[in-house]
Parts: C-alpha cells; structure tokens; sequence
C-alpha cells in the first residue's frame, strides 16, 4: 500500500505543481474551446488534495492492518479508499465549480 500512496502523491504534485495537465483523463483530448472553459487550476487543486487524502488514508489503513494482525482486510480497504476517491473526485469535479463563467 506504501508503493500506490507514493504514486499518489507523487501524481498530486506532477499534476498540482509540474502542471502535468494532459495526465488528468479526457483533459488531453479536448479541443482548446473545451479546454478554455475548464477552471483547470482549480481542477489541479482538486486532484492533488484528493490524492494526498488517498495517500494518507492508505497509509493509515496499512498501519491499522499492522498493528490489528488482519492482513487480510488489505485488499478490501484499498478498493474501498480508491473507489470513493475517485468517485469523489468525478462527482465533485463535474460540478459548475470547476467551469469558467462565459456569458455568451
């Protein structure tokens, strides 16, 4: 679980500070009309906080596993916190929050 809560952060700031902005799906494949509607900064927030978040919650359900000797709740915490991560994150990133404002 450490390996994919490194991943995440390392995401998190490839795409919040290295501006890595094609890695976020569908983003790359907009056309620049589509893209100019997009808060993408804002967007770039979102993602690195919800990957910190996903980092932080896996590492502390790798340190409960330890500790409780129930190793075999890995797999299930893991898809738990990954699934409502990114759940999360769609449902919030589709949100009005996250357009630009264009009165035409």
């Amino acid at each position: 679980m450490w390996a994919i809560a490194l991943l995440f952060i390392v995401l998190g700031i490839a795409i919040k500070y290295g501006r890595m902005y094609n890695l976020l799906a569908g983003y790359n494949t907009m056309s620049a009309q589509e893209k100019a509607k997009i808060n993408i900064t804002a967007v770039a927030t979102l993602f690195r906080n919800v990957m910190f978040f996903m980092a932080a919650e896996l590492i502390a359900a790798d340190i409960f596993i330890y500790y409780a000797n129930t190793p075999n709740l890995e797999d299930s915490l893991s898809l738990c916190i990954i699934t409502t991560g990114v759940l999360y994150f769609i449902i919030r990133g589709n949100t009005k929050k996250y357009r630009l404002h264009n009165n035409s």
